[in-house]
């Protein structure tokens, strides 16, 4: 008989990002084992701030995708910078959260999403039964992160947060972070804590592997949110242009400040290509020599996903976020690290990059498949749920 699991998340598809995948993988790997799973999710609406159409007017909806039946509650959509207006989002998702509980029978097993600290606070205050095992799933350290990112200040708020995330640790009965310093951070508080490192390695079929041709100027690629902690704006000013063509995928908080920088910068070869959907995005990338990872500063924590899906599909990257990131790139050899915030010397390694071979592609490729896979990972947390 298969184990009831309910997935608590804030980001689920259709939304984008690697919130989505990663949770949306968790979910369908787990239906295809021994488990039955259903997920507690918004309607739709990241990272635009609005209802996605086809879902708006309404308070609720559940379908069944994959085999996981899907809870989709009502919130406050919004990507206001008010942090006012970000709370009254989070809290309506609480709300929403707190209003299933009572109405509806909870499996023994519930996985839930971290962060949104309050959210998972709202889940691990209600759900917290002594039978009940709870797994916090940590992606990134908040409020650390949000301090690191010049979000919060340390003053009472920020006191405040650090109690509910101590308080999140401690009714936890297994916690997953996606990092070595999440576990860290976290068994330096809690050294009794089970922790499992459950990294997010993606599963999906890999376009054929083939070096792009050479039009003499390196093809650097960028694809992902296009928020503030990215820096993507700061990058397009301060990339030097001379032997580079540069290529943009995304959308988020700074898509209108990149698309007026390429439209005031016709002589530089910029581009914004816009948003496509994943699938489409992997066979895109194969057309260019280097995708760039950067962090406009060092997050204490943070391990971008990209890293283990350009390793999947072979792509070289060019790393310039600090932290584990910069290890596993030299550790694996998976491309080049530039030094966090140094932009100097991130121009000055891109003078020294040249094209991959069809050949190194695959190396890089195998070491994806030998060391970042989602099914052997999942094997060895399900002894754990």
């Amino acid at each position: 008989m298969k184990k009831d699991v309910l997935v608590i998340t804030s980001y689920f598809p259709p939304e984008i990002g690697a919130a989505s995948n990663r949770i949306f993988q968790l979910a369908t790997g787990l239906q295809h084992s021994d488990f039955n799973v259903s997920v507690l999710t918004p309607l739709p609406n990241y990272p635009t701030g609005k209802i996605f159409e086809g879902y708006r007017g309404k308070f609720k909806q559940v379908s069944v995708e994959n085999n996981v039946t899907i809870h989709r509650l009502w919130v406050y959509a919004s990507n206001s910078k008010n942090k006012l207006l970000r709370l009254m989002a989070m809290l309506s998702y609480s709300f929403s959260l707190v209003w299933f509980f009572a109405w509806n029978k909870i499996p023994k097993t519930v996985i839930v999403q971290s962060p949104p600290l309050i959210v998972a606070f709202t889940c691990m205050l209600f759900l917290r039964k002594k039978n009940r095992n709870l797994i916090l799933n940590v992606s990134d350290l908040w409020p650390i992160a949000g301090l690191e990112l010049g979000a919060f200040k340390k003053n009472f708020s920020y006191r405040v947060l650090e109690k509910i995330e101590h308080y999140n640790y401690k009714k936890a009965s297994l916690i997953l972070g996606q990092s070595e310093e999440i576990l860290t951070h976290i068994n330096a508080m809690f050294p009794e804590k089970t922790t499992f490192l459950y990294r997010n390695f993606p599963d999906f079929n890999v376009p054929e592997i083939v070096s792009p041709e050479s039009q003499g100027k390196l093809k650097i690629v960028y694809a992902g949110l296009l928020g503030i902690a990215q820096g993507i704006y700061k990058l397009c000013n301060e990339l030097k242009y001379d032997t580079i063509e540069f290529h943009i995928y995304g959308s988020g908080a700074e898509q209108h400040k990149i698309e007026t920088f390429v439209a005031e910068h016709p002589e530089l070869p910029v581009f914004y290509h816009g948003h496509v959907t994943r699938d489409v995005l992997h066979t895109v990338l194969m057309q260019y020599d280097v995708a760039i990872i950067p962090l406009l500063n060092r997050i204490y924590g943070s391990v971008p996903s990209k890293i283990f899906e350009y390793a999947r599909l072979g792509l070289p990257m060019l790393y310039f976020g600090g932290g584990e990131g910069e290890f596993l790139i030299e550790n694996h050899k998976l491309g080049w690290v530039a030094k966090s915030g140094d932009y100097n010397h991130l121009n000055s390694i891109i003078s020294t990059i040249s094209p991959f071979s069809e050949a190194q592609k695959r190396t890089i490729h195998k070491e994806a498949i030998t060391h970042f896979d989602f099914n052997s990972q999942l094997e060895r947390l399900k002894v754990l749920i």
